[in-house]
């Protein structure tokens, strides 16, 4: 029987007002109470330090974007370095002139950035006009190695395939991340709402259990423009359980304990790696497969 390895995971869920330096100041005081909690892992939701920026085609929300390093991810690194945790979270890069990504960054408890990842699906999408600010990422489906666990850390739109669970989890990762910016568009809210949230949840929850790892989502919350962001954070085990789940309307902190022991377990169980057909998947790099 594998032995327990216990990993205290923390999910912030907050809403985010339009002053970047406010939300940033807010966001710092949430890690420092999560590891005060005996959170050894926080995870931050997409875009943390502003308001959504991709529900219109505004120039002028370039602006928001910073460079990596920067001021909001040197205050992370110092964060994750003082508390002696691992923080990981997306910002908006500004790369170059006219060169943007959604960008999450991983820093270990020392502080050093262990993870880098660029977001590598980009949704276009009524008051999601994400193709309009973020250039696809180029790095891959890299993985974040830190003291406590192995990571893979996607953001928002990654959640929904399983080609990028698969490859965080074919490079080691334990816990997959996923900070995110999701909810309801109001006038869809009450025809669709339920329907979108089960699929959301379910997707990721199948992630887990495919791949035998713990999933943790971490949602804003709160309402902004047309969107009713719908929170409900919450982290799966890897037998696609819910272990705990945050509000769909107020701000939380989640701090859940992962058992990383429980992962061997799992996977000797339900050996779905082992089984994998390798040899006959060739079709999967191709858009779509034209049948005669």
């Amino acid at each position: 029987m594998s032995s327990s390895r216990i990993v205290q995971l923390g999910l912030v869920q907050m809403s985010c007002s339009s002053d970047p330096a406010s939300n940033v100041d807010r966001a710092m005081e949430q890690i420092a109470a999560a590891a005060k909690q005996g959170a050894q892992i926080v995870c931050l939701q997409e875009v943390f330090n502003t308001q959504y920026p991709c529900q219109s085609e505004d120039h002028a929300n370039f602006e928001l974007a910073e460079t990596i390093p920067g001021p909001t991810s040197q205050r992370l690194q110092a964060a994750a370095k003082q508390h002696g945790i691992v923080v990981t979270c997306s910002i908006f890069e500004r790369r170059t002139h006219g060169l943007y990504h959604n960008t999450a960054i991983t820093f270990d408890v020392d502080g050093e950035m262990v993870g880098f990842y660029r977001k590598m699906h980009i949704p276009d999408d009524p008051l999601y006009y994400e193709k309009f600010y973020f250039t696809p990422g180029d790095r891959g489906f890299t993985v974040a190695k830190t003291k406590f666990a192995t990571l893979g850390v996607g953001v928002c739109w990654d959640q929904w395939y399983p080609e990028t669970a698969r490859l965080f989890t074919l490079r080691g990762a334990e816990i997959l991340l996923y900070p995110t910016a999701i909810g309801w568009i109001h006038e869809e809210k009450d025809e669709f709402g339920e329907t979108q949230h089960n699929a959301w949840e379910t997707a990721m929850r199948a992630h887990a259990i495919a791949n035998g790892v713990f999933v943790g989502a971490a949602n804003r919350v709160g309402s902004e423009g047309g969107i009713q962001f719908w929170g409900a954070s919450f982290v799966s085990d890897p037998n696609g359980r819910i272990v705990e789940r945050a509000s769909y309307e107020d701000e939380q902190l989640l701090i859940v304990p992962c058992d990383l022991g429980a992962i061997d377990v799992v996977r000797t169980h339900w050996p779905f790696l082992r089984d994998r057909r390798v040899d006959a998947y060739h079709e999967l790099t191709q858009r779509y497969v034209d049948v005669p």
